[in-house]
């Protein structure tokens, strides 16, 4: 399967986490394992980011812990916060931040995305989760995680919320006109009056509509609920495929829904996760991950695989592969179906061992992870772009900073010279970047984006 793609230039997201993706990256020499509550360390990733020229930055973000503070930096600073932070240290990349459907309520978000959104005049994205996972949901006064369908039934009014309201002004409402005495016109300030199953709002926003109209929608979910709500509503989509045909045929699927739901494919960028890891020569790289991978504690892993496969650690056997058998199956999971599915998958595929899987899984949990020269993984991105597999690529360093200085100044410029990646940034916006067009006013221009009908 060959995509044309002549022309057309990838799109580059660092998806940054702490002090890498690798679990044991803080335990490296030269990590900083303080870094994780430091701001400037935060600016100064960004900027390596922006001088690479990539076209985002990404923090993914949870309601709860999430995992053993023990084992690697624990928590996170908010990442809207964070992004309105890096906005003033940077000029140009994008700026994702991940906010839940789930343990939000759509006034505050859709204020908060639209006030970062105006701070960075219009670089912002909201990777748009709907949370799995019962720690999450105690922390809202819930027993246990909403049903799949729900979580999704919920986001897609949410959605249709937050984007009322982003269009419940007008691009013109504000006139300042001190000779008049008129600050904003009044009838370019609509309340939008949603009455829905999940949402009772009135509006309208208390702050103007964003610089991009809307911020940059992003989504990561890979269940047939996640691509569903993706096709109807996402423009970047972040994944997980461990093979390149599996990568063909969530590209294809996904373009295929979108254009059922009535928009054009081209309106939704597809970007699987890889995990880079980089050295001058193969060995080199191999080094590297295999240093990692010594840091693992395989027995704190299992016991974290045992509690995803709701298993009691003692039914797995380090140097056994998955006991396939005991597991559940897929409709049986109420959270994270899809990362279930590639995990349990891999597993089967190649034949692991659980102590293999582990080792698989530190560095991206379920991401591909690519070893090798700059040569070899500009290769694979390039193989990947041109045979209908990807529009780019959510690099996901194993260690920062030093990986994405490697991806950045190793990688970035093979991939300028073969004419696949943008030398200069173009465009003001994140949605300029992305190539996308500005959303028309639902409101206000009186048109549904989604089905191009009267509102």
């Amino acid at each position: 399967m060959s995509t044309d793609k002549t022309g057309k230039k990838l799109h580059l997201n660092a998806f940054l986490m702490d002090t890498g993706h690798h679990e044991a990256s803080w335990r490296l020499p030269e990590s900083d394992p303080y870094a994780v509550w430091d701001v400037e360390y935060y600016k100064r990733v960004a900027r390596i980011a922006e001088r690479g020229k990539l076209d985002s930055i990404f923090f993914a973000d949870s309601p709860a812990q999430g995992h053993d503070p023990t084992r690697r930096p624990p928590g996170k600073l908010e990442p809207t916060v964070l992004l309105t932070v890096i906005a003033g240290a940077t000029e140009h990349i994008g700026l994702i931040a991940t906010a839940s459907t789930s343990y939000n309520e759509p006034f505050n978000l859709a204020r908060r995305f639209a006030s970062v959104d105006i701070a960075s005049r219009g670089r912002v994205g909201w990777n748009i989760v709907t949370t799995a996972g019962a720690d999450a949901a105690r922390n809202f006064g819930l027993d246990d995680v909403p049903l799949h369908k729900e979580r999704y039934d919920r986001a897609d009014e949410f959605l249709d919320v937050v984007t009322k309201l982003w269009d419940s002004w007008a691009d013109d409402a504000t006139v300042a006109d001190k000779e008049a005495g008129v600050h904003t016109l009044r009838e370019k300030v609509r309340a939008i009056n949603h009455r829905g199953r999940f949402f009772r709002v009135d509006g309208p926003l208390n702050s103007p509509r964003p610089p991009q109209g809307w911020p940059l929608l992003v989504q990561a979910g890979s269940s047939q609920d996640g691509k569903e709500f993706a096709a109807a509503w996402a423009e970047a989509v972040f994944t997980a495929q461990q093979t390149l045909e599996d990568s063909q045929a969530f590209y294809s699927d996904l373009k295929a829904r979108t254009a059922a739901h009535g928009r054009d494919p081209e309106s939704i960028k597809i970007l699987p996760g890889i995990v880079p890891v980089i050295g001058d020569t193969e060995a080199e790289a191999r080094e590297i991950e295999d240093h990692l991978e010594r840091l693992i504690d395989p027995e704190h892993q299992k016991r974290n695989l045992a509690a995803r496969f709701k298993l009691d650690p003692d039914a797995l056997d380090l140097d056994q592969p998955l006991p396939l058998h005991l597991l559940p199956k897929e409709d049986e999971i109420e959270d994270a179906k899809s990362r279930y599915t590639l995990i349990v998958d891999l597993a089967r595929r190649e034949n692991l061992t659980v102590r293999q899987l582990i080792a698989r899984l530190g560095g991206g949990r379920g991401h591909r992870t690519f070893t090798g020269t700059p040569v070899q993984i500009a290769d694979t991105l390039q193989h990947y772009f041109e045979n209908g597999a990807a529009d780019g690529f959510n690099i996901m360093p194993a260690v920062l900073p030093s990986g994405l200085e490697a991806f950045v100044d190793k990688v970035v410029p093979i991939l300028q010279e073969r004419g696949l990646f943008r030398t200069e940034y173009e465009g003001a916006t994140l949605r300029e970047r992305y190539g996308l067009a500005r959303p028309a006013n639902r409101i206000h221009d009186v048109v549904d984006r989604r089905v191009g009908t009267a509102s």
